[in-house]
């Protein structure tokens, strides 16, 4: 992607307007906006708000169009040229691959040359590969399509847009709307998916995404704000000389491990639960979103007492370990109960229910453990550790289920759930920590090293780092006893 500036060839005004690079970025709006908002620390401004929904549609496009043909593709594969199970898996979890790759190296380009033009540049890729799947009669040209599709890798460049347009106390806010269009994503194209390959086939859903894709290229010109500066955020992006560090953080590893075999196991039970609910249960393929829609609404309503109980009762770790049980207790049933749909719909509410709450905490763990200053790094990692999940779980599911039959795909979910168990028992339990960033402005080495004595002084400052050349303390706060308005004596923001 080295040059992708040079892949737009609009007139100049056109691309100062669009597609400014970082070191370019001003917006006067953006700025009043955020002046009239300074005192209201607990709301979002008009701009921050703008930007919020129109990163989250972009992000939920996406993830629709990569989502939509899971529940539908081992049905329609059977019909492709050279099609075997291993294939299958591998055209299913082919954007995993080069999403993993990619998504750092994006990340960091859009440093470069700006969020716009990768964010774009991106879904371009992503609208080529779809094409490219529509137009594929054999198994070899989905696997190429999906793999382009992984190519167009915006989630980072998606989340550091939206540190650069929202203040720091609103960011939390910003990740969790674009994080919740993520699930509403998974869930309307597991009801949709079906229903669309009733309607238009899995060529026409290739197409479909390849629309969504231009329409998030609408989003991202039309509706998304130019920030008023577009710098790199330690606290939402990796930093290269970060990513080693966060390698050797062995609680890191084991959560990197953890949303690894959690996508590993959702991509790979794809690969059979269609199958099962036609062959052995009997139901026609446009009715399946009949069990998906009613499984993920109950899972939903179940995992939110858990959740709420992880976070405010500081169970975190307990809950974490019983959701990774009920993982391979889930799989246990589906390999016992799949000949009947009562059987089946129980074992799929078990697990998606362990699911959801597993998608839910492990972003709060990684959270809590990162060192202050890391916090970027490593969840990139985490999150490319989660493409890679997808990828190996339809390679190996698909190689399980052409070995052995629908049985493999559940035994290979369960023995990965155990293994997961074992591995994750031994992690530390994260402690009730809060990330916090103050803008401390330009300092000399003995005014950092000064002020960072102090800062570590504060009651419940328990970790801190100052970054001079970006005028950034990065700090991790214990949110019970610390005192926020003594943190808020050090900041240059505002002033």
């Amino acid at each position: 992607m080295a040059g992708l500036e040079s892949r737009f060839r609009f007139s100049p005004l056109f691309w100062k307007w669009s597609f400014s690079p970082a070191r370019k970025c001003k917006s006067i709006g953006c700025k009043k906006d955020i002046e009239v908002n300074k005192e209201n620390k607990n709301g979002m401004s008009a701009t921050e708000k703008r930007a919020t929904f129109s990163l989250a549609g972009i992000y939920a496009l996406r993830m629709l169009g990569l989502f939509l043909i899971l529940p539908v593709f081992a049905l329609y594969a059977e019909e492709l040229e050279g099609v075997t199970p291993l294939l299958v898996g591998i055209a299913i979890g082919a954007y995993g691959l080069t999403q993993a790759l990619l998504q750092i190296p994006f990340g960091m380009l859009s440093d470069r040359i700006g969020r716009k033009p990768v964010i774009v540049g991106g879904l371009l890729i992503f609208a080529v590969g779809s094409v490219v799947a529509a137009l594929s009669d054999s198994i070899y040209g989905v696997i190429f399509g999906r793999a382009l599709q992984g190519s167009g890798a915006i989630a980072a460049a998606v989340m550091a847009l939206a540190a650069d347009l929202t203040r720091e106390e609103q960011r939390t806010k910003a990740m969790a709307v674009i994080g919740m269009s993520i699930g509403a994503a998974f869930t309307l194209a597991l009801v949709l998916g079906p229903v669309f390959n009733e309607w238009i086939g899995v060529p026409g859903i290739f197409w479909l995404t390849a629309i969504l894709a231009l329409g998030g290229i609408g989003v991202a010109i039309f509706l998304v704000p130019k920030p008023e500066h577009c710098r790199h955020h330690r606290d939402a992006a990796p930093v290269a000389g970060q990513l080693a560090r966060v390698l050797r953080d062995p609680n890191l590893l084991r959560l990197d491990y953890g949303i690894l075999t959690l996508h590993m196991t959702i991509t790979s039970i794809f690969l059979a639960v269609p199958l099962v609910l036609r062959d052995i249960v009997g139901m026609e393929s446009a009715s399946h979103w009949q069990v998906y829609l009613p499984v993920l609404l109950g899972s939903v309503v179940l995992m939110v007492p858990f959740v709420i109980l992880a976070e405010k009762k500081q169970r975190m770790k307990e809950i974490f370990l019983g959701a990774i049980l009920f993982m391979a207790l889930a799989q246990v049933g589906f390999y016992f109960l799949h000949t009947s749909l009562t059987g089946l719909v129980l074992a799929l509410l078990l697990f998606f229910t362990a699911f959801n709450l597993l998608e839910a905490v492990l972003p709060s763990m990684v959270s809590k453990v990162a060192p202050a200053e890391n916090k970027g790094a490593a969840l990139g990692v985490y999150s490319s550790s989660q493409f890679a999940g997808a990828f190996i779980g339809g390679a190996f599911g698909g190689w399980m289920h052409g070995a052995f039959g629908f049985e493999g795909v559940f035994l290979l979910g369960a023995a990965s759930a155990v293994l997961w168990l074992l591995v994750a028992s031994g992690m530390a339990r994260p402690r009730n920590l809060r990330n916090q960033l103050l803008h401390v402005g330009t300092l000399t080495t003995e005014e950092a090293d000064d002020m960072l004595l102090r800062l570590k002084a504060v009651t419940g400052v328990v970790e801190a780092v100052i970054v001079s050349e970006e005028g950034v303390a990065y700090l991790k706060v214990d949110p019970e006893i610390v005192d926020l308005s003594m943190l808020d004596e050090f900041s240059t923001a505002g002033t």
